[in-house]
């Protein structure tokens, strides 16, 4: 088969042929058929952490099972069927174990970490959801304590006098990390039954997008304004936002963030203090971090750590993933895929073209593409999918 593969002494990918996988205790062999890139894709390839000699890189996948490992045989569980459509996420080229990433014609996973596509929904599209979707549901419930829709549910806080809504700000409402947390509030909301007031920070020319279902922002503030910050504050009537989630989570948009907030709220980044550069003895509320790959309940590499397997974050993961898998009654997927850009060329093209796309570093830092093709225009509320 073919795979894309790191040199990570030469900070190289490159397409090369490789064994096929056998399924061990567990897991399934998956027919890929589908990938979609995340920037972590890039960076790892850049700036790699693996210390193997080689390694297939990658993170999202969609695709057919073709396989099970011998005591999944007999197995009832729909994942284990030949012939199923399936969609997960591998910690691919980053980890301190050997597992390789998902940027290969086969893979094998553990079958209770990926979750049945439904009927109505494209492997494309399901190639989009996986990590992106868990790391919000992590921010969202794991660390700030909104109740999960799938997993438990404990309460928000009650006061019988306070009529005012919960407010929570997204920053960075139009990423992909941000369009699959709006989606989490507005189900958290539902599965609650407390209002939610749900207050965006997002480019001008996303807002009439946002504001549209499933995201249904109720407020929106164009991070370009300079005053934005105060535009949150009076959108919670002088209060402040209770929860918040930095989708960027670097320097200035940390900073800003914690602004909007109450004294006894809640705070998820996505970045460490040194990867996101800020300082977080600076901040009153403490901005609570970690990594979605704990949702894979092995030992992984982090942020120049060892972090060990996770059981509690496991068991969130594959509840996350049978939330994914249950279809609703128009035969799709609890969470709204986000808008796939096809790209040209599989898995050749995912080095010169998607990760030019991509970037490296900061986002901040990052600098547009000078190509002519129409698909390699800037990437906006979207995902790059590529067929295997």
């Amino acid at each position: 088969m073919k795979g894309l593969v790191l040199t990570p002494s030469r900070r190289e990918a490159k397409v090369e042929e490789l064994p096929k996988p056998t399924p061990g205790p567990g897991e399934v062999l998956i027919h890929v058929r589908a990938v979609a890139l995340n920037p972590v894709d890039e960076i790892y390839v850049s700036s790699p952490i693996a210390v193997q000699d080689k390694r297939v890189v990658g993170t999202d996948f969609a695709g057919v099972v073709e396989g099970v490992s011998p005591e999944l045989a007999n197995s009832a569980d729909p994942r284990t069927r030949t012939g199923a459509r399936v969609a997960g996420f591998l910690q691919g080229a980053c980890s301190v174990n050997d597992r390789p990433g998902a940027f290969a014609e086969y893979i094998t996973a553990p079958y209770d970490l990926i979750w049945a596509v439904p009927s109505g929904l494209s492997l494309e599209a399901a190639s989009t959801i996986s990590m992106c979707g868990l790391t919000a549901a992590q921010g969202l419930c794991a660390r700030l304590g909104l109740p999960s829709p799938f997993h438990d549910k404990h309460a928000l806080p009650q006061d019988d006098k306070q009529e005012s809504p919960v407010n929570v700000f997204i920053y960075g409402s139009s990423t992909s990390l941000g369009l699959y947390a709006a989606q989490l509030v507005n189900l958290s909301s539902a599965a609650h039954g407390k209002k939610i007031r749900l207050i965006g920070a997002a480019s001008a020319s996303k807002h009439s997008f946002l504001r549209q279902k499933p995201y249904s922002y109720d407020v929106l503030v164009d991070y370009r304004d300079s005053n934005w910050v105060d535009k949150v504050k009076a959108a919670t009537d002088g209060r402040g936002v209770d929860y918040a989630m930095d989708c960027i989570s670097e320097g200035s948009t940390v900073y800003k963030s914690h602004e909007t907030l109450n004294s006894s709220a809640s705070f998820a980044v996505f970045r460490g203090p040194v990867g996101g550069r800020y300082d977080a003895s600076k901040l009153t509320v403490k901005p609570i971090y970690g990594a979605v790959w704990e949702g894979l309940g092995v030992e992984i590499g982090y942020n120049g750590t060892i972090l060990p397997a996770n059981p509690s974050a496991r068991d969130f993961a594959t509840k996350f993933f049978d939330f994914l898998g249950s279809e609703t009654l128009a035969g799709g997927t609890k969470l709204e895929p986000n808008p796939a850009r096809i790209m040209p060329g599989g898995l050749e093209r995912i080095v010169p073209d998607g990760f030019a796309l991509l970037g490296s570093g900061l986002v901040a830092d990052r600098a547009s593409v000078q190509r002519d093709e129409e698909y390699m225009r800037p990437i906006s509320a979207e995902k790059l999918v590529y067929n295997v």
